[in-house]
């Protein structure tokens, strides 16, 4: 079973390296303004998951620079679970302004927020 995990998680990896978009050109400026905004984002991942692939298209295309962390490694798997209350990935960690954090689950969901969220930046 690990053989045939293995084996997916490169062909994964393969349809993203040769079928990522583009991405979106701004005013240096204007990235300058979206690139503070997605300091408060953070995206917990797996590299060979399809649907954390699917979250990683959506940024490329809208041009937003977020963290991405592996989830299956320590710190950032206890961190998830501990504070996020779910070991599932992906999921976009939201550090509000004031202060608190939203933990944002399933792939569709985060693609909805980023495309509403940064789509006319």
């Amino acid at each position: 079973m690990k053989v045939i995990r293995w084996i997916l998680g490169k062909i994964v990896l393969l349809v993203e390296a040769l079928f990522a978009p583009k991405g979106v050109q701004r005013r240096p400026e204007a990235q300058v303004k979206v690139d503070q905004q997605t300091a408060q984002l953070a995206l917990y991942q797996f590299k060979a998951c399809p649907f954390c692939v699917r979250v990683r298209f959506t940024m490329k295309r809208l041009g937003l620079n977020i963290v991405t962390r592996d989830a299956k490694s320590n710190p950032y798997k206890k961190e998830l679970l501990e504070q996020g209350g779910q070991a599932m990935v992906p999921c976009l960690r939201i550090e509000k302004g004031d202060g608190t954090v939203q933990w944002l689950y399933e792939s569709a969901a985060i693609v909805r927020y980023l495309t509403e969220r940064f789509s006319t930046v």
